[in-house]
């Protein structure tokens, strides 16, 4: 076997959805094997999805795992001789997969490889290239030298943001919502550190086979990557568990340096946390004493771009929900700029969704489309003509 590809998923059931559709595309020829391993989700993923893809081998916890072991327990059972980490939050680029195995055959001491994430507006995430958070490191991202300096090989290390965005370059760490792994690698250093419940272990097991003496790769194949759709970033659990994670990779790689140089991090890292924390309480009770505005925010605009067939159907699903919307029939053949070809058609001052038809413009089509022309205000969306479903980073509509 090739390739084993493992999700995990927690009550993601629609992004999971179109997760493995898109796998089903970039997998196409290859020898591969899918594992799902779902965390005691509780909207029925399994059920909706196994009788969808019997290919795919749906694993069920009765508890939630976490993150790392939920991973390992499909990383044991599984044979590929590369495996890729993926989160159910993605997705793929159809000609990805392939170029990152022949990428990692050509590169006989490559460890780990990490590719070109996308967020919900087309640009490059940040987080797709990533330095190992030394305590010199860590010092410059929180004092805000990261953000000040980014192009800066000292200070802007952190995110690595001095490299080219399109040229393929060894980085320190391989980012778990994408991480593809060689599994010489894994059986050398280990599988994931399971102390780290979420967060954090994909840093912990970069470095790990950096010490190996394995290189880790950055290559601009393209997914997108919604950034935690199963987690909710703003609430008290996230910040418990996302700095708890820091500590545990610090106590593990760095605790044995000198106090005068590990209680200032430790400090740090209970500071930022504290900070985080009385601002998500301080904004909750100013809502509920009415301190923010009332006025109403602008709907969003939707944009449909794809064949007939899809037009239609959207048009229904449009009225249905109330949409402000409209329609432009197209293909990837004849407008391959996509709805940069319609001019007027993005509205200003108010969030542009544009939705395409998946099965009229390719994933990749789609991604490139709008990285060309990246906009906070435009997001991207996707139509699944196999089920009558848009899905967007934020919401799921039918």
């Amino acid at each position: 076997m090739k390739l084993t590809v493992v999700i995990v998923n927690y009550n993601v059931r629609h992004y999971l959805e179109q997760c493995l559709r898109s796998l089903e595309r970039a997998l196409k020829g290859l020898e591969a094997e899918v594992y799902v391993v779902d965390n005691h989700s509780k909207d029925g993923s399994v059920e909706a999805l196994q009788p969808l893809f019997p290919e795919v081998h749906f694993i069920s916890s009765f508890h939630n795992l976490g993150f790392a072991r939920a991973n390992n327990i499909a990383i044991q059972q599984s044979e590929g001789e590369y495996v890729l980490l993926l989160n159910p939050d993605t997705v793929v680029a159809e000609p990805a997969i392939a170029r990152c195995i022949a990428f990692m055959d050509e590169h006989p001491d490559a460890g780990a490889l990490g590719v070109k994430m996308h967020t919900e507006n087309g640009r490059p995430a940040m987080e797709s290239r990533r330095g190992i958070p030394s305590p010199l490191v860590a010092f410059y991202k929180m004092t805000g030298l990261c953000s000040r300096f980014p192009n800066s090989r000292r200070y802007g290390k952190y995110y690595m943001s001095y490299l080219p965005w399109d040229e393929a370059a060894e980085i320190e760490v391989v980012s778990g919502a994408f991480c593809f792994l060689r599994r010489e690698a894994l059986n050398q250093v280990g599988v994931l550190d399971e102390d780290f419940f979420m967060y954090g272990e994909d840093i912990d097991l970069s470095y790990r086979l950096l010490k190996s003496g394995w290189h880790n790769w950055y290559l601009p194949e393209h997914i997108l990557h919604y950034k935690g759709e199963s987690t909710q970033k703003s609430s008290f659990r996230y910040v418990h568990v996302f700095y708890e994670a820091m500590l545990i990779f610090f106590r593990k790689h760095y605790g044995h340096l000198s106090f005068l140089i590990t209680i200032p991090v430790k400090l740090a890292i209970f500071g930022k946390a504290f900070l985080a924390l009385v601002s998500m309480l301080g904004e909750k009770i100013s809502r509920s004493l009415g301190f923010f505005s009332n006025k109403r925010e602008k709907l969003p605009v939707w944009l449909f771009v794809g064949s007939r067939q899809m037009i239609t159907a959207c048009r229904k699903i449009a009225r249905r929900n109330a949409l402000t919307a409209e329609f432009c029939e197209a293909d990837a053949k004849r407008h391959p700029q996509g709805h940069l070809a319609f001019n007027g058609k993005i509205k200003e001052g108010v969030v542009n969704y544009v939705v395409y038809d998946t099965g009229t413009f390719s994933y990749e089509q789609i991604l490139n489309i709008f990285e060309k022309n990246a906009d906070s205000e435009v997001l991207i969306g996707f139509y699944h003509p196999e089920n009558a479903t848009i899905i967007t980073g934020r919401e799921v509509i039918r």
